[in-house]
């Protein structure tokens, strides 16, 4: 039976009708199983960068030493070790002393990732495999510049003298933004009791590393587990970095998630390719029938040939998938910085089921129609009408389609919202593309002639088929276009409305004391600092005289709330700020006079339901403040100037122990200044932020590169549709153009209308994608960039121009058997 059907299979195969299905089967595997690849190899590589944050598999915290034993075991068990202990000493040069928080670490460190270091202050970070050596000690660039020391002198910690021989760049296993504020150093842990820094009492953190294969360190954890005490936790890169953790669980769902609209709209391309293939083989199937053939028989014979075709397209498909991880990797090389995991089987199985899925839901129903096919039809030419068999392939289509999503993704109502959002979408652009069509045929049908003439009443006479071709086509090119204008010309625009001196820098903590020779280190450097803003530090606890806690629909939790804020008070307004309503002092009046009147930005406002009027209470330093909304205000923050959530009038804050806040412009050829102001400012945090500031351009290019090579294929779905399409009417186009030759047309008319049919249809589609990807960029610019909204005209000419060419070079294509075809051979074969 297997032979009989791929002999069948193969005989089809070479007639062209199936052709079509199996190439979308092929390309929706090679979408799913690409993007599935990529993803799962994507999270395991950032898992195992992210065990390089810890700078191991798993770290054991405790506030003491551990017995020997549980080294020892580790060890036995195959697993590398090392340990790190941390505490906080002052570092002695000369008459300079600063505390630093201190680390030291044993020879293994780290085991996973690297150590920064370089020979210059602020310099580029050289890698190295393991810590300091013993009696080297390694300390930042900020420290360096506050004791006065070049790299290569001498330091002390405690009893102990060190040779600082590196500046310090980066560690695997930082920490948060708490420990980068603070000055660091590393020393070697075999010179940790020399320096007699650690006395019984002493407050000290260990971090106990370990790395090896899962089982071994699963194993090791159960052993461990009965032995550990309170305060003692075992942890790994979930622990370590549960938001991580979620984000790499999400990720691989929300990518499937979006090759959902390839598969989508390579399942249309199959059930169009697979009813052609049903109606071309219905006279087959009545002669099967009279001679004899049972409905068991009829569908074993043509469900053996989609299922070796199915095989076929898994097979080629996976080949296609893995050269679109390939392709994704090689797009993202240089943002990728650890080696990418080998690929395994798992993406090929997940392609297998959403072919196997899109050719029971979509190809198999023409196929079930087949076998009811009567053996009359040899006989009697006329057909059944089947808008109810249809109606019922779409539902199960769609239905298929959303099981498909949830699949992918996981959620539910994620897959829903996608799945209803694409319906909707599809849905109105083919009412609006119906509406178009009629209207064109209305207005120029009578003035039209020749060409013209024979286009639009293609047009028309196919209109609901063309209509879901242009909206299939259109939501393809929309997304692509909105993709290349937000890597080019947006990003562009972006980076025209901030200066190019917009500041890179901030400095913290400056004292007032500290202000006038601040600004006059900056005016002899030639530096544009955004001003010094003084500022307090305090935590909002009520509104309204009510807990926020026990405010509903206020989430205590969020970040942006459940933290001491910077309070802030200035005379003038600053100038990215903008007064939404209320006003500004000293017009404010309020309805207690005990209170202080505080300006607030708008988003925080929307969060917690403030109004003007609202009553607020702070607790800044264990002192409580009562303060009154009078004003809402909107904030620039892609400006890089300080910006708070709370302003206050002048004087209202000064018995509160305070210090300044700015920001500045530092060209990378000045970076060296950075030592000097660290010298002559010891107390000032920095806050380097224009690395940050110079990759952006890079990942949002490299990244919307990996999403256009996804993009590109959904583009390559969408013409699948347009080619079913056109296959599908290739028969009754074949009728019309051997009855016009016959009545006296030329090829050369004949030509001219398929171009002009297909050419308006292109030219629709682009003119909707135009229309659509200003909304998405629009929208882009106004809610994620904050920037003014700019109208990107070059879209209305060029998605258009490459709408028609598209459609026309793919007509020509899967059309020329229309002008080549004798006119006799066709009305002969016309039935």
């Amino acid at each position: 039976m297997i032979m009989r059907g791929l002999r069948h299979l193969t005989r089809a195969w070479r007639g062209g009708e199936l052709g079509l299905l199996g190439f979308s089967l092929a390309l929706a595997v090679a979408i799913v199983s690409g993007i599935a690849g990529f993803s799962d190899r994507l999270s395991l590589s950032m898992e195992q960068q992210s065990h390089h944050f810890l700078a191991a598999d798993r770290v054991l915290k405790t506030a003491r030493t551990i017995p020997d034993g549980w080294l020892v075991e580790a060890r036995s068990r195959g697993l590398e070790t090392a340990t790190v202990a941390s505490f906080r000493s002052m570092i002695y040069a000369g008459d300079g002393m600063r505390l630093a928080s201190i680390r030291a670490v044993s020879d293994d460190y780290p085991l996973l990732g690297n150590v920064g270091t370089s020979n210059t202050l602020f310099g580029e970070a050289i890698m190295q495999a393991a810590g300091p050596k013993a009696g080297e000690l390694w300390m930042d660039s900020r420290l360096f510049a506050l004791l006065n020391l070049e790299v290569g002198e001498s330091a002390d910690v405690g009893d102990k003298q060190f040779l600082a021989s590196h500046a310090l760049i980066s560690e695997p296993d930082q920490g948060n933004m708490n420990e980068m504020l603070a000055p660091r150093a590393l020393i070697n842990f075999a010179d940790l009791a020399e320096t007699g820094v650690v006395q019984p009492g002493s407050l000290v953190r260990y971090r106990y590393l370990f790395a090896g294969s899962e089982e071994v360190l699963e194993a090791y954890a159960q052993w461990l587990a009965p032995k550990l005490a309170d305060g003692q936790r075992w942890q790994d890169v979930r622990d370590g970095q549960p938001a991580m953790a979620t984000t790499l669980k999400r990720a691989e769902g929300y990518l499937l998630l979006a090759a959902s609209l390839g598969v989508a709209l390579a399942g249309a391309a199959i059930a169009l390719a697979a009813r052609r293939y049903g109606e071309r083989n219905t006279d087959s199937v009545a002669i099967m029938k009279a001679l004899g053939a049972s409905r068991r028989q009829v569908l074993l014979h043509y469900g053996t040939q989609l299922g070796l075709l199915c095989l076929f397209a898994i097979l080629v498909g996976g080949l296609g998938g893995h050269g679109l991880q390939w392709a994704l990797f090689t797009s993202l090389a240089s943002l990728i910085s650890i080696e990418i995991p080998a690929a395994t089987w798992r993406p090929l199985m997940i392609g297998g089921i959403t072919a196997l899925g899109c050719t029971a839901v979509f190809a198999m129903p023409p196929v079930l129609a087949l076998s009811k096919v009567s053996p009359l039809l040899v006989l009697r030419r006329d057909k059944d009408n089947n808008s109810t068999g249809l109606l019922g392939a779409s539902i199960i289509g769609v239905a298929g389609l959303a099981l498909l999503m949830w699949w992918y993704s996981g959620d539910v109502m994620l897959s829903a919202a996608v799945l209803v959002a694409a319906l909707v979408t599809g849905v109105l652009s083919s009412i609006l593309v119906l509406s178009l069509i009629s209207f064109a045929r209305r207005l120029m049908l009578a003035r039209a002639g020749g060409a013209l003439r024979i286009a639009l009443a293609a047009i028309y006479r196919r209109r609901i088929t063309n209509a879901f071709q242009v909206a299939s086509f259109s939501l393809a090119l929309m997304v692509l276009t909105s993709l290349g204008v937000l890597r080019s010309s947006l990003l562009e625009e972006w980076q025209l409305q901030l200066p190019e001196d917009a500041p890179n820098h901030f400095l913290i903590n400056i004292q007032p004391a500290e202000i006038t020779p601040l600004q006059t280190f900056f005016e002899q450097n030639g530096l544009k600092h955004a001003g010094l803003f003084p500022m307090v530090r305090g935590r909002l606890t009520h509104i309204d005289q009510q807990k926020i806690t026990e405010i509903d629909g206020v989430d205590a939790s969020d970040g942006s709330i459940d933290r001491e804020l910077n309070l802030s008070w200035a005379k003038d307004l600053p100038d990215d700020n903008k007064v939404l309503s209320g006003l500004w002092w000293p017009e404010v009046s309020l309805n207690n006079p005990d209170m202080v009147p505080v300006s607030v930005e708008a988003e925080l406002a929307t969060n917690l339901k403030l109004t003007i009027g609202s009553a607020l209470q702070f607790n800044i330093g264990g002192q409580l403040l009562s303060a009154e909304v009078s004003s809402i205000r909107s904030l620039d923050w892609t400006s890089m100037r300080p910006n708070f959530y709370f302003m206050f009038p002048p004087n209202s804050l000064e018995s509160y122990t305070g210090s300044y806040i700015t920001s500045f412009y530092l060209p990378s050829s000045l970076k060296a200044l950075l030592g000097d102001l660290m010298r002559q400012f010891p107390t000032l945090t920095l806050i380097e932020i224009d690395t940050v500031i110079q990759q952006m351009k890079t990942v949002v290019s490299q990244v919307s590169t990996a999403i256009g090579l996804v993009l590109m294929l959904v583009v390559v779905c969408a013409l699948l549709v347009a080619v079913a399409n056109v296959l599908a009417s290739l028969d009754s186009r074949l009728q019309e153009n051997a009855i016009l030759r016959t009545l006296g047309a030329s090829k050369k008319l004949i030509v001219s209308g398929l171009l002009l049919e297909f050419s308006a249809m292109g030219l629709l589609s682009g003119l909707l994608a135009a229309v659509g990807s200003n909304i998405v960029l629009a929208a882009v610019q106004y809610w994620l960039l904050d920037m003014e909204v700019v109208l990107h005209g070059k879209v209305f000419f060029m998605t258009p121009l490459l709408g028609a060419v598209t459609m026309c070079v793919l007509a020509w294509i899967a059309c020329r058997q229309l002008i080549t075809r004798p006119p006799l051979v066709v009305l002969r074969q016309t039935r």
